[in-house]
């Protein structure tokens, strides 16, 4: 067995580790002030695109979470940061919202509905048949097509709504063009994570509640991986997996003494 050296940098999913349903999961508050008190590297990721990384660090502030917005990787912000090195200062017709809109004007891109060079999908609150029947046009017309991730449904209060990964689908049967998914389980979602905090990956873990998407990615961008069993995954389903995380512990709070 390959020994790994001493984590030093980190890198955590946000919903089913640091917070559920907007509340501080325990351990969370104490973890995030530990990475801060000996200046370890972290970021906290989501797939979510629909927010800044303002608005996510506000949202954690409520829950008692401090979280700089500097803090904060995105699937918008890996989107954008993919497509500023595939094409720079290119142009986009985007399906999103400020989270998606705003990396990627930060990027110089260009956003705009004729001929664009890219079809950019993202997570929205109300997807709009018209804005989807321009995407299919644009894609039949030679735009290609990137989206930000590939989860078919998002949580509500009313219970799940569809999501990126359900709309690509949709464009993808009208246009016979599958999409590149920029975030989880891409490992390049991580990749471009690491450069952010100038980490390397033998000496950096991922922490995550979903086997399919944090795990996995986690595994093939080559960092340690720990399962929290807060969320998605839960212990019985592990073992249904073809790949097992370095760790699997109850949750956030047991990382703590790892730091």
């Amino acid at each position: 067995m390959t020994v790994r050296p001493p984590i030093e940098c980190w890198l955590t999913d946000m919903d089913g580790v640091l917070v559920h349903e907007d509340q501080a999961l325990p351990g969370a508050a104490e973890f995030l002030r530990t990475l801060v008190e000996r200046e370890r590297p972290f970021l906290v990721l989501t797939n979510n695109s629909i927010y800044t990384p303002r608005d996510l660090a506000a949202r954690l502030a409520r829950a008692g979470l401090q979280v700089p917005e500097r803090a904060i990787w995105t699937s918008a912000m890996a989107t954008a940061v993919f497509l500023a090195d595939q094409l720079p200062n290119g142009s986009a017709y985007v399906i999103g919202e400020a989270g998606l809109t705003t990396a990627l004007h930060e990027v110089g891109y260009t956003l705009t509905d004729t001929e664009p060079d890219y079809v950019v999908l993202g997570e929205t609150r109300t997807y709009s048949f018209e804005a989807i029947t321009k995407a299919i046009r644009l894609i039949g017309a030679g735009a290609r097509f990137i989206a930000t991730n590939p989860d078919v449904t998002g949580p509500s209060a009313e219970g799940p709504l569809p999501a990126t990964g359900a709309v690509a689908a949709l464009i993808t049967r009208a246009t016979g063009k599958a999409p590149y998914f920029v975030g989880k389980p891409n490992p390049m979602m991580f990749r471009s994570a690491l450069n952010r905090i100038e980490a390397h990956s033998e000496n950096t873990a991922m922490i995550g509640d979903r086997m399919d998407t944090d795990v996995v990615a986690g595994i093939e961008a080559g960092l340690e991986t720990i399962l929290v069993l807060t969320g998605s995954t839960k212990i019985g389903e592990v073992e249904r997996f073809p790949y097992r995380p370095g760790r699997v512990l109850s949750s956030i709070a047991e990382v703590i003494e790892l730091i």
